[in-house]
């Protein structure tokens, strides 16, 4: 069918949603079989599908595509996908034409988040199904989504070649000269009105490519041989799509219009949920997930090899990886997560080196590069831990004591088995209590950075340490109910002065937490905003794989959700996260904040007075302190690069605007070299090149990159500390009782 004739067809049906409700899968197969013509005609492949491609006689043809169609396997799984949904989501959205309509959003999004695939013209006929889609997902009638996607595959197949046949002819095709720039954000723009426009911005985004490679120092024949490698490669992917991934990413889509932490596993085991669900890779330990063409770090394993190295942050896109100190670089971009993955583990004590792209940043122009030494979590290292420091103030000596809570544990197998020593986050912050009151501490911090969350119930039972009795938590499910956990025990381990640090990676259990000190106004919040995880997931078996799905909610006391606003620190630091770019909030879809009812619990006096009188000596200390104006400088400067808009294609002003990036980079790190007593440097590649090597020589590498990372958290530990000394010293004048 001509692309004419599909559309005075879609055109006669006034509401397509309605006038089909009631037909059979089968008759709407036979109506949506016809859009697998709406642009493109693509025959079947013969081969296998799965076999990687040589390009030794030149390019593949586009006969190499596969065309992607369901079975009755994927209609019926389809269906139980759409049932669940409906019956156990928290969220009870009914499949109806405004969630078809956020489905088609959602699908769009995933295949073409930049815009730079499909024509305004082809958006328009994807419009005539957009109130569709409900009811042939109902039916398990896929059609629709695999139209769209094969649609998707014949252009990303256009889009490869040509950049690929750009590639061979580059030096003469780009003017670096000209007056031209990029758009780096496309998500608000118009869809390009036809595949002459796709090209300019495909050429645009190779030029880019190009100069930023040029720009580093890298020869005309590397840049052709690394782009032609690369991109080659992601065709390989592309001819290797099968109907199984285009199921999953289909599906995915109508899951994430849900929430963004609803997923469908398939049953030939999905490599993003393993690693995500095994807490870390061998080598780095780290949380990886593919987003689009890269991968992405969406978190570190507390006391492994990357968060003790300090280089590596949550957000941060991986687009090269390196063996050994000079190893050379594999490209990654494109790659499935899984590849990625072996070529980040390897033996212990052996170097990984990773190129990425800082979270702030949205393109490879300020790429730089990671040492990590490899090595395995050690379970110990995760472990609740404490420190003592002492603070003058007045000419009294106090003592501050500091707990760290890097995730809060629990051996399950061990407790149900009746062991008398098993692991758990309660018991050991009880024996670092007693231990801390032993030694006579006038105060204490609770450090909960960078926590993720864990065990429920260790959370209820750590916040029952502090408080008398009555309720932490409260969780409403899909019906309403709300259930409560309650401190199980009367006792109070902790009476004194308390302090939790919190920041945009405290997570779930951790802001249930902070929520409870904060709400019974146990202790003061110190830090920036929390993460927003405040929903449950629960994995539903399906017939071919697993359904995770957010079956509830989690509610403080005060009846505040932490879900997407997190927990409000009483006095705030400066970030060195941006929350657009982690955090709940920064998710499509997440559930939003709402209040529920308030819990019956008997808080203790406000905190007010004190917390007014805190935020007053920390502003006068800090405003001039060096740390906390280095913390500001680098939050200033991500965030002016993460809203970056445009970068120029020209040569000498691409040099210009590097050189200011990297100057006040400079400029920024040096202020604080300087203050701490160290030499300052002349580039950027000094500092970079000096962590290579610390890491690479030093024979107690990752203690050594562990202080780097703690140098930095420190600005904040140590003001904290002193704010500890304020608080004492504030509630005994105030005659505050604990």
């Amino acid at each position: 069918m001509k692309k004419s004739t599909l559309s005075n067809f879609l055109h006669t049906v006034a509401k397509p949603a309605k006038i089909f409700r009631n037909h059979s899968a089968q008759t709407l197969a036979s109506i949506f079989i016809m859009m697998l013509s709406i642009t493109f005609s693509i025959p079947s492949a013969s081969a296998d599908g799965k076999v990687a491609f040589s390009f030794e006689n030149g390019l593949p043809g586009i006969e190499s595509l596969e065309k992607m169609t369901f079975t009755r396997e994927d209609s019926i799984l389809c269906k139980s996908i759409v049932h669940a949904l409906e019956r156990y989501h928290y969220s009870n959205l009914e499949f109806n034409d405004e969630l078809s309509s956020r489905i088609l959003d959602q699908y769009l999004n995933t295949l073409d988040p930049s815009k730079s695939l499909f024509t305004k013209s082809e958006i328009n006929e994807f419009e005539k199904v957009r109130y569709w889609l409900d009811n042939t997902l109902e039916k398990g009638e896929l059609t629709p989504g695999y139209a769209i996607f094969n649609i998707y595959l014949e252009r990303s197949f256009i889009r490869l070649t040509h950049i690929l046949n750009s590639i061979e002819k580059w030096e003469t095709l780009f003017d670096f000269n000209a007056e031209e720039e990029i758009i780096l954000d496309r998500t608000d723009l118009p869809w390009p009105e036809n595949l002459e426009e796709l090209k300019k911005i495909w050429d645009s985004e190779l030029k880019n490519t190009i100069l930023s490679l040029k720009l580093d120092g890298e020869s005309n024949e590397d840049i052709t041989n690394l782009l032609s490698k690369r991109y080659k490669s992601r065709l390989n992917r592309l001819l290797q799509t099968d109907t199984a991934d285009t199921f999953k990413i289909y599906i995915n889509s109508v899951a994430m219009t849900f929430d963004p932490h609803t997923q469908f596993f398939p049953p030939r085991m999905s490599e993003d949920f393993d690693i995500q669900m095994s807490l870390s890779l061998e080598g780095i330990g780290a949380v990886l997930q593919s987003e689009y063409e890269y991968t992405k770090v969406v978190s570190l394993v507390p006391a492994g090899p990357a968060d003790k190295s300090g280089q590596l942050m949550p957000g941060d896109k991986i687009i090269g990886v390196g063996q050994g100190v000079q190893g050379p670089f594999q490209d990654t971009v494109g790659w499935r997560i899984d590849e990625v993955v072996n070529l980040i583990r390897g033996p212990k004590d052996t170097m990984v080196r990773l190129r990425v792209i800082p979270a702030a940043q949205k393109g490879v122009q300020n790429a730089r590069t990671v040492s990590i030494k490899r090595d395995k979590v050690k379970l110990e290292e995760q472990a609740a831990s404490k420190e003592i420091v002492t603070i003058n103030r007045n000419g009294r000596t106090l003592r501050v004591g500091t707990i760290t809570i890097p995730t809060f544990y629990l051996d399950f197998k061990g407790m149900q088995e009746g062991s008398t020593d098993y692991k758990s986050t309660t018991r050991d912050v009880m024996n670092l209590l007693n231990d801390l009151k032993n030694e006579k501490i006038d105060g204490l911090i609770i450090d909960l950075r960078d926590n993720g969350g864990g065990a429920l119930q260790e959370v209820n039972q750590l916040t029952g340490l502090f408080i008398k009795s009555g309720p932490t938590v409260q969780i409403r499910s899909r019906n309403g109910y709300m259930s409560r956990l309650e401190d199980p025990d009367p006792v109070i381990y902790y009476r004194g002065p308390l302090m939790v640090m919190i920041n945009r990676m405290s997570a779930s259990a951790s802001e249930i937490f902070a929520g409870a000190i904060k709400d019974y106004h146990r202790g003061i919040i110190v830090g920036t905003r929390t993460f927003g995880k405040g929903t449950v997931q629960a994995l539903q078996p399906i017939e071919d794989g697993q359904l995770k799905l957010t079956t509830s909610k989690f509610y403080r006391v005060s009846g505040e959700s932490t879900q997407n606003l997190g927990v409000l620190p009483d006095i705030e630091f400066p970030s060195i996260y941006n929350s657009d770019e982690t955090g709940e909030s920064s998710l499509d879809g997440a559930l939003p904040w709402d209040k529920s009812i308030k819990a019956n619990y008997n808080s203790y006096k406000s905190m007010t007075p004190l917390i007014t009188a805190l935020k007053q000596k920390h502003t006068k200390r800090v405003d001039n302190q060096p740390g906390f104006t280095y913390l500001k400088k680098r939050f200033e400067l991500s965030k002016e690069l993460y809203t970056l808009k445009t970068l120029p294609l020209n040569i000498e002003k691409r040099k210009a605007y590097k050189e200011r990036m990297n100057s006040m980079e400079l400029e920024i790190e040096n202020h604080l070299r300087v203050s701490k007593g160290l030499e300052p440097v002349s580039s950027i590649e000094e500092i970079h090149q000096d962590d290579e090597e610390t890491e690479e020589l030093s024979d107690n590498s990752q203690k050594n990159t562990s202080s780097k990372k703690k140098d930095k958290d420190d600005i904040l530990l140590d003001e904290a500390r002193e704010m500890m000394a304020d608080l004492i010293t504030e509630s005994e004048a105030k005659r505050y009782r604990w």
